[in-house]
């Protein structure tokens, strides 16, 4: 989602403790076909994405040997920095934050420079009668205000954000809640529900698709607060999410294969057997799986998955429908956020910088996004002078290697689902942003992932600090309470 942050703030750009110059540290070494010399391994780890060159970093410094096979013809899974018209872009993940504790620490570890985005210099908003332009400051300050009663009493059923099961006793009731369930529960009046629909429809996909307690999770995570939630979108980094990537594979120094889906992953007699779908095949003591979710009922895997992973893979944990495009559009030319309710073809998009192309996300399945035709027709439904240009498109869903977006959960799957699917089978373990305890659906959950399956002693980030109750917080209502879970 595009940072509402930049509309709000007042001060500078403060980055306490992170080096703001310096080089992409250079590459390792990679092998880009089968391997030829030994195939057994201390620890093959599946997925070049964060979360498993983080895994196999820290398992090299443990001083094992490890293979990182990776599916692609590149790292980085749902990070991907390319270029569009000579401008850097992100395809997938883009932003990161100071809240955000484990990706933060990498970027100060390896010195890589971070950039915030100047931000929006007006906004278009939807009314009931078309699309209305407003000051920065007075949108978002509005959302503030219609987004807070939306997540209250998260500060009792997230106490502690990085044990999300600290309050089972007041989550579980809650976590049957679709997004559309508690905007109904709220019963917005028309023209302020149509403001949040952009909001819940992008992660949601749709609105009553997505779990209301994934989005609490992560106004939790921000501080409970609209400020923290709306801005975590801000800073980027600025050689891209590639710098990352890379140096996270340079310090560790695995054995990479690349061009190299795993086809099945095997336990026999003390050892995993992996093998790719050209019918290579390496063994190790154990195996991490820092594939999405999503991806896991396409690989045979015996002994076989248990029920909550194949529920898991099945119902999927990935936003499905969610496109990234990047536009170049003639008129507008200023930097702008546009937001849409739900059903429109576009959700949101935006320019945050003076000369870049426009980032927007869409969802809606009847969009075709190879017609520049429908594209533009899209954009024009919100800002009807504009010219398209030209545009590239990233759908993730249409990734065999992703089959979705980023991790959005749906209702029940952290309850009933998401302990259970992160537990080893066997010498097998399972890391990724979708498994992540914290910020799921960002690159700090993928690291926060990684750095759990190998056993990490730098995973922790500070917890909340406890008041007398043990919580964080002043109680909710009773009322509002069981308002909420229907009683």
């Amino acid at each position: 989602m595009i940072s509402r942050r930049t509309a709000l703030r007042t001060g500078g750009l403060a980055l306490a403790g992170t080096a703001l110059a310096a080089s992409i540290p250079a590459v390792a070494e990679a092998t880009e076909g089968p391997v030829t010399a030994a195939r057994t391994f201390d620890t093959i780890v599946v997925g070049a994405g964060l979360a498993g060159l983080t895994a196999a970093r820290e398992l090299r410094k443990q001083g094992r040997q490890v293979l990182l096979l990776e599916a692609r013809d590149r790292i980085g899974g749902r990070t991907w920095t390319d270029t569009f018209n000579g401008y850097e872009i992100e395809r997938g993940g883009a932003w990161v934050d100071p809240r955000q504790p484990h990706v933060w620490r990498e970027l100060s570890r390896y010195a890589l420079p971070i950039i915030a985005d100047a931000g929006p210099e007006r906004v278009l908003m939807p009314t009931l009668t078309g699309f209305a332009e407003y000051d920065p400051v007075e949108a978002y300050t509005r959302q503030g205000e219609l987004f807070t009663p939306f997540f209250e009493g998260s500060r009792d059923y997230f106490p502690s954000p990085y044990q999300p099961f600290t309050r089972e006793d007041l989550l579980a009731p809650l976590d049957r809640l679709s997004l559309r369930d508690r905007l109904d529960q709220l019963a917005y009046a028309p023209q302020d529900e149509i403001r949040m629909t952009s909001t819940t429809a992008l992660y949601g996909s749709p609105t009553k698709r997505g779990a209301m307690t994934q989005l609490a999770h992560w106004w939790a995570l921000a501080g409970w607060n609209y400020e923290g939630f709306s801005g975590v979108n801000t800073y980027r980094m600025g050689n891209g999410t590639a710098s990352l990537a890379n140096a996270i594979l340079a310090d560790g120094k695995p054995q990479l294969v690349l061009n190299s889906p795993v086809a099945s992953v095997t336990q026999v007699n003390g050892r995993v057997k992996v093998t790719t779908r050209t019918g290579v095949t390496y063994t190790a003591a154990e195996v991490i799986m820092a594939v999405p979710v999503n991806v896991w009922k396409n690989i045979a895997f015996s002994p076989a998955l248990p029920t909550a992973n194949r529920t898991a893979t099945a119902q999927g944990y990935g936003v499905p429908r969610q496109k990234k495009l990047w536009l170049d559009l003639a008129d507008p030319s200023d930097r702008f956020i546009a937001e849409a309710p739900e059903g429109y073809s576009i959700t949101i998009m935006g320019r945050m910088n003076e000369n870049a192309p426009v980032v927007a996300f869409s969802v809606n399945p009847a969009l075709d996004v190879t017609s520049h035709a429908q594209v533009q027709a899209a954009v024009r439904e919100i800002m009807p002078g504009a010219t398209l240009r030209g545009y590239t498109v990233t759908n993730w869903e249409a990734d065999e290697f992703s089959l979705g977006g980023p991790a959005f959960r749906q209702p029940f799957q952290l309850t009933k689902l998401h302990r259970a699917i992160s537990r080893p089978l066997g010498q097998v373990k399972f890391c990724g942003d979708d498994l992540a305890l914290g910020w799921g659906g960002y690159m700090d959950g993928a690291i926060e992932s990684g750095l759990r399956a190998a056993g990490s002693p730098t995973l922790s980030p500070s917890p909340q600090a406890p008041n007398s109750r043990g919580l964080v917080g002043p109680a909710v209502s009773r009322r509002t309470y069981r308002s909420m879970i229907g009683l």
